[in-house]
C-alpha cells in the first residue's frame, strides 16, 4: 500500500500551521481592544484568584 499525499502537495493550506495574525484581520476592534489591555497588570491583580 502507498502513503497517502499529503495535502501540501495538493496546494490546501494547513489550518493549524499559519500563524494566527496571518489569518484574522489585524484591524478588526477586538483585536486592537486585546492589544490596548495591559495584561500583566491583569494577571497580576487576579492571577491569585483564578488558576
Amino acid at each position: 500500500m502507498s502513503k497517502p499525499r499529503e495535502k501540501r502537495e495538493t496546494g490546501e493550506q494547513d489550518l493549524f500551521r499559519s500563524r494566527l495574525d496571518q489569518i484574522i484581520n489585524m484591524k478588526h476592534e477586538l483585536v486592537r481592544l486585546a492589544q490596548a489591555i495591559d495584561w500583566p497588570v491583569l494577571e497580576e491583580r487576579f492571577g491569585a484568584v483564578y488558576s
